[in-house]
């Protein structure tokens, strides 16, 4: 099955043709879809499964539905929160990659390493933010981004963030994210903190 036939439009089907992929995974399969449909999502995915492509494609087509919709400086559309300042930036390029012919504005806010560009980075528009839960938190006491604007949620590797302690911070940042949203988690396993936090 052609990418095209989940329901991605032409260019991001370019895009993802171009990285020499011909045919989805099962968690593409069955993700994008259902997140192109604008459903909430829980989905078991290991790493190596193609599950940043089963989130990222479809965000990047739901962020093209409105188009128009411009945001200030600093205010994310889609937020992806996710454990390790390595695994946001795997993301943050996945996102430029596949986005190559829509233009993402996407900006990176990780830990142990300056604030300096993070800083100038938020002083544009930013469609999608990749970012670990704590160096957010850091950016949000400052007040140099605002998740008001946040229609797409995505936690990934739910289980990791769990397990080095980032509940807490998750909850917080939970609280300032709008109530309607679509909200997209993946987890290798579903333990019941997990549960719970779903």
């Amino acid at each position: 099955m052609p990418f095209v036939a989940l329901g991605l439009v032409a260019d991001l089907a370019r895009a993802v043709a171009a990285q020499g992929y011909t045919a989805p995974t099962p968690i593409q399969s069955q993700a994008i879809p259902m997140i192109l449909a604008g459903r909430d999502l829980l989905a078991a995915a290991q790493t190596g499964t193609g599950k940043t492509a089963a989130f990222t494609l479809p965000l990047l087509q739901r962020l093209q539905i409105h188009e128009g919709r411009v945001l200030p400086a600093g205010r994310p559309r889609a937020l992806v929160l996710t454990p390790t300042r390595e695994l946001a930036a795997q993301i943050a390029d996945s996102v430029r990659v596949y986005g190559r012919h829509v233009a993402p504005r996407t900006a990176l806010l990780v830990g142990g390493v300056s604030m300096g560009p993070q800083f100038d980075a938020l002083r544009r528009r930013v469609d999608v933010l990749v970012a670990t839960p704590g160096r957010l938190l850091d950016h949000l006491s400052q007040k140099t981004v605002s998740l008001a604007g946040v229609e797409i949620l995505v936690l990934d590797e739910a289980d990791r963030m769990l397990d080095l302690g980032f509940l807490p911070a998750i909850r917080r940042l939970l609280a300032l994210v709008p109530k309607r949203r679509q909200t997209l988690l993946f987890s290798a396993t579903f333990a019941d903190p997990i549960r719970q936090l779903a």
